[in-house]
């Protein structure tokens, strides 16, 4: 009897014989696994061991100084169709990438160990879980898998008792940027990528299988795999309700995850359940039911500190592996926003000279167990998950959009995601600052056209479903000073309140043709020094350049041609005309 096992048997021997490694090591998740694999990378200096009377267990990785952030344009989705990749990805045509990319795996593990990892995203027992194994040449990659996933025995064990998986092959090859691809294969099931020992191009489990290929295999089962931070907030009462949020990287999706609520709201709490990819599934009850498909935090360090993100700073001083920052005179970890110690040494290795630039490179990263915040709660490994009351997007603006806003619908809550704009940050190569649609977070990580994805975000509203309210936040609004004129951080604390109030039916709201914005007295402002103009302005919509706005969403809504799904058309159109219309006074709308 053939067991469930020999496909991958077989796709490992024909890897071997094409990368032609040394040695073949099957990973089992093992302590003593890891620990072995920390010792070869201190050995041949892959990993610097920091102060281990500061910092037990913490490890510093360099990276090379070209592979420091995701390569987009060098990341392709190879579907059979072009349009099925859609213009929101690079494509190749799947034949051609495979010769191209096999052409630089061959002979690319010579005097190198190829490591099998077979790894779970998800609880192991949950029906939301999927399994994959990646196959590749580091000790970094497999240290990393470690925290971030499943990994090991039980993984395989569930691979042998579903019969399936996703393939993924990685090699760090001779690190060259012109030699480095990351493809996607989403009918195969597929990945592979060389040149980049970077956590996103490297950690297959993370971005390139649990968004690119999960979001295809997603539309096809019937579920969502988004990028997005999961939540729970406890009111004093013992209630908990869990929101998802989208940001785009390095907006802040961390922070909001650990947050803290302020003084101004005593028996409150906030449990972490992810800070970045969120697997919906329809449940039995209407309800759309999450998982964190991750085990761990790939967070950026720098902008982590007391003040913005005590929980994130407390659980990084043990059993830590950081990438690209500084390290200070006794060997700690250092980055800019940390709030104390002094560089030293920068993330290139150099002795630390203002000159060279931030000491920690800006987009520099701690992997870490989720079971190490403080905040973490004992749901996240659920294996039924969560229940979403709220979807919440949002981007980094410095004008125009309001700190928060409530769509009137479902369908308008996907048109609300699927225009999402932000400002660009250093987690992608590329300038900074530069406004991008980011529809749902998502640009840089569906594994599909973008209006077919919509089309499968609007399937979700049919009868019988209890869907969450979709609201849009913006904490980066900045007044003519320069200064944001919101507080952010635990704060945001006052913004979901509103939120699960409205999902409760008991907060009120004032209708605009954009949705429903509080009025400052809807907000508990209790402590806040906002002066009344600016609490105004974050609460006010500027209806020339939302119209302004709106002709820009349907220019973009456009590039997707005959794949837009009409009902978008018609909300957009909906919306446009509602802002070129004769203002009305505000009305107000009732709670919830």
């Amino acid at each position: 009897m053939a067991s469930k096992l020999d496909a991958l048997n077989r796709w490992v021997d024909e890897v071997t014989r094409l990368t032609q490694p040394d040695r073949v090591h099957w990973c089992d998740g093992s302590d003593a696994e890891y620990q072995a694999l920390l010792e070869l990378m201190l050995d041949t200096g892959d990993l610097i061991e920091l102060n281990p009377s500061t910092h037990p267990n913490c490890y510093l990785h360099r990276s090379s100084p070209s592979d420091v952030a995701r390569v987009e344009h060098l990341t392709f989705v190879c579907s059979q169709d072009a349009e099925d990749a859609g213009p929101n990805n690079h494509w190749m045509a799947p034949d051609e990438a495979h010769a191209k990319i096999d052409a630089l795996f061959a002979g690319c593990m010579r005097g190198r160990t190829l490591y099998v990892i077979p790894y779970c995203m998800g609880p192991i027992d949950s029906p939301i879980a999927r399994c994959g194994v990646e196959i590749t040449d580091s000790p970094y990659v497999v240290a990393n898998m470690r925290i971030m996933t499943r990994m090991g025995q039980k993984a395989l064990e569930r691979i042998e008792r579903d019969g399936s998986f996703v393939k993924g092959l990685h090699s760090t090859g001779d690190l060259d940027p012109a030699r480095r691809f990351i493809m996607h294969f989403p009918e195969e099931l597929t990945i592979k990528s060389i040149g980049s020992g970077y956590g996103g191009n490297a950690l297959l489990g993370k971005k390139c299988h649990a968004l690119r290929i999960a979001s295809w295999q997603a539309r096809q089962e019937g579920w969502l795999a988004e990028h997005m931070l999961i939540l729970g907030i406890e009111n004093p009462q013992g209630e908990v309700f869990y929101v998802a949020a989208a940001f785009p990287s390095a907006c802040g999706k961390t922070n909001l995850a650990m947050l803290i609520p302020p003084k101004a709201y005593p028996g409150w709490k906030v449990w972490t359940v992810g800070d970045d990819i969120c697997w919906m599934q329809p449940g039995a009850d209407g309800r759309l039911w999450a998982i964190n498909p991750e085990a761990g935090f790939f967070g950026v360090a720098p902008g982590t500190g007391a003040k913005t993100n005590p929980n994130a700073l407390a659980m990084l001083d043990h059993d830590t592996i950081f990438t690209n920052v500084a390290v200070t005179a006794d060997l700690q970890p250092w980055w800019e926003g940390k709030g104390e110690g002094k560089p030293v040494t920068d993330w290139q290795g150099r002795d630390f000279d203002p000159a060279n630039g931030p000491a920690a490179h800006p987009n520099s990263r701690f992997t870490v167990s989720a079971r190490q915040c403080a905040s973490w709660t004992p749901r996240a490994e659920d294996p039924q998950g969560v229940p979403i009351s709220a979807i919440i997007f949002g981007g980094r603006r410095e004008s125009l959009v309001p700190l928060v806003f409530e769509s009137r619908d479902w369908t308008h809550g996907v048109l609300v995601g699927a225009a999402m704009g932000s400002e660009t940050t250093a987690a992608a190569t590329g300038a900074v600052g530069v406004l991008r649609r980011d529809s749902m977070a998502m640009k840089p990580f569906c594994g599909y056209n973008f209006g077919d994805y919509f089309k499968h975000w609007l399937s979700f509203d049919r009868p019988g479903t209890q869907l969450p309210k979709i609201f849009h936040v913006n904490w980066f609004r900045k007044g003519q000073d320069g200064k944001f004129m919101w507080p952010g951080f635990g704060d945001n604390m006052r913004v979901l309140e509103w939120i699960i109030e409205r999902c409760r039916g008991r907060a009120g709201a004032q209708e605009t043709p954009i949705g429903n914005l509080p009025r400052r007295s809807d907000l508990n402002l209790a402590g806040l020094e906002i002066p009344a103009a600016d609490m105004d302005q974050l609460l006010t919509v500027d209806r020339d350049g939302w119209a302004r706005e709106y002709t820009g969403i349907g220019e973009y809504l456009d590039s997707f041609g005959q794949r837009t799904p009409e009902a978008l058309r018609r909300e957009h159109a909906r919306t446009l005309s509602a802002l070129t219309q004769p203002e009305m006074p505000p009305a107000k709308v009732a709670a919830g």
